[in-house]
């Protein structure tokens, strides 16, 4: 039959749609719909484009709800600045007087200068340098931690009590930590007035959770334990071990507040703090690091 028609044996014949027995109607329809299909990918990016300008905001302060709390003029203006990690100040000078009982909140800490304790050169005892934050940019400070005032001591319970900071020390070295207020317990007088100062311990949880993977894909409850085989397996270097086998060690602080105004249920003052930087797990020996900055906050 391929012979009679004109083919060669092993070729195929063209597929014709029959279009006779179509009337005027149905192959009108049916022109228009492969032309919307040879054109569907660009009517589907034209729609997209146009849904994409309709619903956007015409400003970004638009996007955010006016009201008491955030309006448009405030987020504008602090916005990308850092002023969101500044703590509030008190007036100089404001001498009121908070008996130290109940309980406070939205104590807030912010980091002005950050040391490092290590050593300028070979020669020289390891001393407190002042070191740079570089990440983060902006934000590295406590807020809204809130707990009990009883007996005189700040006993923090909770809120956003730890930040990450890594900060570039005058060697060159970088040292990340987790600035905290965890589990701080602060002792001092019988009221929160002008030239309290307010002394304790804190807890320094670690930089990094036991998911972390390091970059030989090692961690403490994921991942690999051992990286270089089963020479490691054998080996008695205590420094490969600390490598290999991740623990999730934590640290002990020291802290001290000092007051300097208060108004009413607030007050503001400095504060000083003494912390072990990150150990990476286990593998490196921590060195103390030392904060100073600004605090705030409330009596419940």
């Amino acid at each position: 039959m391929r012979a009679s028609i004109g083919l060669a044996l092993g070729a195929f014949a063209p597929c014709k749609i029959p279009t006779d027995s179509l009337g005027g109607l149905d192959r009108s329809y049916l022109a228009i719909r492969l032309l919307l299909m040879r054109f569907r990918p660009l009517l589907a990016l034209v729609l997209a484009f146009c849904l994409t300008f309709a619903a956007a905001p015409s400003s970004v302060s638009a996007a955010f709800p006016l009201g008491k709390e955030r309006g448009n003029t405030d987020f504008g203006g602090i916005v990308n600045t850092g002023q969101a990690g500044v703590c509030r100040a008190l007036p100089s000078g404001s001498t009121g007087s908070i008996s130290a009982d109940g309980s406070f909140k939205e104590l807030c800490l912010q980091p002005t200068q950050i040391f490092v304790k290590v050593a300028g050169n070979k020669r020289q005892q390891a001393d407190f340098l002042p070191a740079k934050i570089i990440s983060p940019r902006f934000n590295s400070s406590i807020d809204q931690v809130y707990g009990d005032l009883s007996g005189g001591k700040f006993t923090a319970q909770g809120g956003i009590d730890f930040s990450l900071i890594t900060v570039l020390a005058p060697n060159g070295e970088e040292f990340p930590l987790a600035f905290s207020v965890k589990d701080m317990v602060a002792s001092g007088g019988k009221s929160i007035a002008p030239g309290e100062t307010f002394t304790g311990s804190t807890s320094t949880p670690s930089y990094r959770t036991g998911d972390f993977l390091d970059p030989k894909s090692r961690a403490k409850d994921t991942g690999v334990e051992y990286a270089q085989g089963l020479v490691a397996l054998g080996g008695d270097d205590e420094d490969l071990a600390r490598e290999n086998i991740k623990q999730d060690l934590g640290g002990n602080g020291q802290i001290t507040l000092s007051i300097d105004s208060v108004a009413g249920d607030e007050f503001s003052g400095t504060f000083t703090a003494i912390q072990p930087s990150d150990n990476d797990l286990g593998s490196k020996d921590p060195v103390d690091v030392k904060l100073t900055g600004n605090l705030y906050g409330r009596k419940a």
